[in-house]
């Protein structure tokens, strides 16, 4: 019988083996700091005095040719002279010298480095050349290299300060990672007196090799860090921030600052960081897609940080605030409204019920001002009545002191509300007489802030932060048409054909053509190369006509006069077509005509939009959508999108512009079918997404109305000549991996499909655990799980949702698009900062038996193998025989685990 392999024994098990990539650096037995020294003011005498002063229980190792000691601890001539093998060295020599150090590192054994030094890539070509004689050194290793030019790293929580600061902040559980040294100096200057605590701190310098995603993914395993907090001029790496800070997210609030808003900015950060920065509007859509929190300034990393350890994500955008004063509810509800966040209504009992009991000037709304002389009572009354308010999605507590007010004991009486479904915060002004307020507040976990409209701004940056994340894992609709291998075979031809003829420009005809393909309707276009043609054409389609300049090398038609609308006859398409040539042949040049496109005059009264497309440095292909209009450039109602989208991310994108809605119908016009925009959109995505070779796409206008959606006109640009297969930039989030689709036979002939899962999948993995019996449960969990936990949302999102590059799931379905039906699950999960993988195989009872284990497991197999994966491994019960006679079938080396109740089986992988 087939039942289950189990990944590698319980999640926190599983969780403690994937955080040994990095542990080396956070949890050393041993530090040794090469470039030693007692030279005054030198970076090698504060690294080792530093590591010298803390609380480190393993040994420091100076490494020193020169000395015999340094600050009386006996030093080394090289890292190889170390009595024992290091984990950890920290390299402050001349930049020039690293890459040999680095080399006698990694013949040394060491595990780990910290190169402090600067000198590199940030200084130019030479600099740059040193890295790369850095990266091919550690090919030929494990050892993973933090830096170069940084301030180090520290973990308060065991002593440990390999930096060059002048002191180490208290343990506590926000990991701080930034990629400038100074920045995070001046932050740990701020947080000592501030007794802000620390889990780790990371300068990451140049990320010549741990770059961001290897640091999220370690903190975010670390059972002591509760936030991560970051300082970024540069990305790095964007596929591997984004698929590491998309899988954090969801249990840890990950809160950034990114340098480099403005242009100048962004110029400033490139010199500094040797790395070039993208656009700012793709990186807040980055931002958004992984469910990270942007924040503007230092104050607000902490700020957040704090609340969101404290108190639960707001459900929406609405805030109640009680205040004793009018003036500061005054500026919370201007900052509310500045931040997108809005006051709650009051509904009619919760009215009623604050005004038997409130004075008679008390200000009849939200905000609740309960007049100066309010006392605690008042207070809690008032509280009380709005915590319950269900209109209402979080609470702001304002607190001026006047003299009937106690600020303590209004303090106490907010202790019920500190636990809550709604998040409460606090503004108590003042000084010395709110004080003793403090201290009652922050015991209770109650987030205090000195300003309202500071509270006020804290709490939109919840919502902003819970509505992103809820958007990641929201259930998307099953889009009704996938790109087929015929459909992407068709593009490819026109575009390479293109390409071989020397041009970069797809004509209308073609542009259309290309939409098309992927189920995005266009109005029906022909080409006509001479006046007869065109009237021809036009008797065909039907009066009136628009004529339209075709070309291949004019992009935009209505500079040069190429544009005919409304055209009602014979004689009107005869004037047409001589107008266009005359005005192209005058502007441009005969050259350029070849003819005009004819076209009927779409009527409908609708909306135009523009959709469209481009390829960004650092993520790869984004989708546009907005308004269209004459002053779209002017008026800006637009949204970006990493591609490729689903459903809830169409319209999650579609929803921060104006023109939404109005497309939820305005002013008597009926709504526009917005389910069906979100497909176009996503297969918009896939068309991005899948056809590298484009790089800019414009749908001017998409026209759309309540029955009916049409690209009116569509401009493709290719990439240019030098791009080549190599160098095509491809997408920060990894697509669906279409290759590892096949079509299979059950041994009775059944046919199913072996496939990556989807997002759309959660209902049918709901279905296929329920069909689950207990013993195939405890085979593959070792132990039993509740079906309610089996198919919680929180538990199937981080399957259904994961991302390809570090979890790849394969499910078997059978059905097709009648019935379908999930029979078996496969997932290979790596283990980051390795190249193994974990498996995992599960099927359901009644198809147990049948061949389709072996075949799952033999499929993960060879995707191991393509990804690059070098040896992958499973956990199982003894009494799972059947899967321990597929693993050896397979040439999985299976035996017991000494001290454990499990058997391992593991394959190395030939390259």
């Amino acid at each position: 019988m087939v039942s289950g392999m189990p990944i590698a024994a319980p999640a926190s098990s599983r969780r403690t083996a994937k955080g040994k990539a990095l542990d080396p650096f956070f949890h050393p037995r041993n530090v040794a700091v090469i470039g030693a020294t007692d030279k005054p003011g030198s970076v090698g005498l504060t690294v080792l005095s530093n590591l010298l002063k803390g609380a480190l229980a393993g040994k420091v190792y100076p490494i020193n040719p020169k000395r015999s000691e340094v600050l009386g601890v006996r030093a080394f001539p090289s890292i190889e002279a170390a009595p024992e093998a290091v984990d950890l060295a920290i390299i402050v020599t001349p930049a020039a010298t690293v890459p040999a150090v680095i080399r006698e590192c990694l013949q040394a054994d060491v595990r780990a480095a910290v190169v402090i030094s600067a000198g590199f890539k940030e200084r130019g070509a030479d600099g740059a050349a040193l890295e790369c004689k850095i990266r091919e050194y550690l090919k030929h290793g494990s050892m993973r290299v933090i830096g170069p030019n940084c301030l180090g790293i520290m973990n308060p929580l065991i002593g440990l300060d390999a930096t060059f600061a002048k002191r180490m902040p208290k343990a506590g559980n926000v990991a701080f990672l930034s990629q400038s040294g100074a920045l995070l100096t001046a932050i740990l200057d701020w947080a000592i007196p501030q007794e802000v605590g620390f889990s780790g701190i990371v300068s990451a310098g140049s990320m010549l090799d741990v770059g961001w995603g290897d640091l999220i993914s370690h903190f975010g395993d670390d059972p002591n860090t509760h936030s991560i907090l970051l300082y970024i001029e540069s990305i790095g790496d964007a596929r591997s921030f984004l698929s590491a800070a998309r899988e954090v997210a969801l249990s840890k609030p990950i809160i950034v600052i990114k340098a480099g808003r403005s242009e100048a900015a962004s110029r400033a950060a490139a010199s500094h960081t040797g790395a070039l920065t993208g656009s700012d509007e793709v990186l807040d859509a980055a931002f958004r897609r992984c469910g990270v929190l942007r924040v503007q300034n230092i104050a607000d990393l902490f700020y957040m940080a704090d609340v969101l350890s404290k108190q639960p994500r707001p459900k929406g955008p609405r805030l109640t605030i009680v205040t004793n004063a009018g003036g500061p509810a005054v500026l919370a509800t201007d900052a509310l409204d500045g931040a997108d966040g809005e006051l709650a209504p009051l509904p009619e009992p919760t009215f009623k019920a604050l005004d038997e009991f409130l004075p008679a000037h008390w200000s009849h709304n939200n905000p609740i001002d309960i007049l100066g002389d309010a006392d605690a009572d008042r207070y809690t009354k008032a509280v009380e009545l709005a915590a319950k308010n269900p209109d209402s999605d979080g609470l702001l507590v304002v607190l001026a002191p006047q003299g009937m007010t106690d600020p303590a004991q209004v303090a106490q009486r907010l202790a019920p509300f500190a636990h809550a479904e709604k998040p409460i915060l606090a503004s108590f002004m003042g000084g010395e007489s709110v004080e003793e307020a403090r201290p009652l507040l922050n015991g209770m976990g109650i987030p205090l802030f000195s300003y309202p409209d500071t509270a006020a701004k804290v709490f939109c940056n919840m919502w902003r932060f819970s509505y992103n994340l809820r958007g990641l894992y929201e259930t998307p609709a099953v889009t009704t048409r996938d790109s087929d291998d015929r459909t992407r075979d068709q593009v490819s031809a026109t575009v390479m054909a293109a390409r071989q003829n020397g041009r970069y420009l797809l004509n209308e005809f073609e542009s259309k053509q290309v939409l098309s393909a992927y189920g995005i309707p266009t109005v029906e276009t022909r080409i006509a190369s001479n006046e007869d043609e065109a009237v021809e054409q036009g008797k065909d389609l039907g009066f009136p006509l628009v004529l339209k300049l075709f070309s291949d090398t004019i992009t935009h038609k209505t500079d040069v006069g190429g544009v005919k609308l409304g055209l009602k006859d014979e004689a009107g398409v005869r004037t047409a077509f001589r107008e266009i040539r005359a005005a192209v042949s005058q502007k441009a040049g005969p050259e350029h005509f070849a003819g005009v496109t004819v076209q009927p005059m779409v009527q409908m009264e609708g909306y135009e939009l523009i959709l469209g497309s481009s390829v960004d440095p650092q993520f790869g292909p984004v989708v546009l959508f907005g308004s269209w209009g004459q002053l779209v450039e002017v008026y800006r109602d637009r949204a970006l999108g990493l591609a490729p989208l689903n459903t809830t991310l169409a319209r999650r994108m579609m929803e921060q512009t104006k023109i939404f809605r109005a497309l939820n119908g305005v002013r008597g016009r009926k709504p526009v079918d917005i389910a069906e925009l979100e497909k176009l959109l996503v297969r918009f995505s896939q068309l991005i997404t899948e056809q590298s070779w484009i790089s800019e796409i414009d749908v001017n206008p998409l026209l759309v109305s309540s029955d009916r959606m049409v690209a009116l006109d569509a401009r493709v640009v290719l990439h240019g000549k030098e791009m080549t297969e190599r160098n095509l930039p491809r997408p920060a989030i990894r697509p669906y991996p279409i290759q590892y689709v096949w079509d299979w036979a059950l041994k009775n002939g059944q046919a199913v499909t072996i496939r990556p899962i989807r997002p759309e999948d959660e209902p049918l993995m709901v279905k296929f655990h329920e069909k689950l019996s207990d013993r195939s449960v405890y085979l593959r969990y070792f132990g039993s799980l509740s079906r309610k936990a089996r198919i919680s949302h929180d538990r199937l999102v981080r399957i259904c949702f994961g991302d390809y590059d570090r979890e790849l799931a394969l499910v078997v379905e059978r059905g097709g698009q009648g019935s379908p039906e999930i029979i078996a699950v496969g997932r290979l999960s790596r283990i980051y900062g390795t190249k193994e993988a974990d498996v995992a195989i599960l099927v359901t009872d009644e198809y147990q038996g049948r061949g389709l284990g072996a075949e799952l497991l033999r499929r993960i197999v060879d995707v191991a193998r393509q990804e690059g994966v070098q040896a992958i491994s499973a956990d199982m019960l003894p009494d799972n025989m059947a899967m321990q006679v597929i693993s050896k079938s397979l040439g999985f080396k299976v035996r017991m685990q000494p001290g454990f109740s499990s058997v391992r089986a593991r394959l190395e992988l030939q390259p």
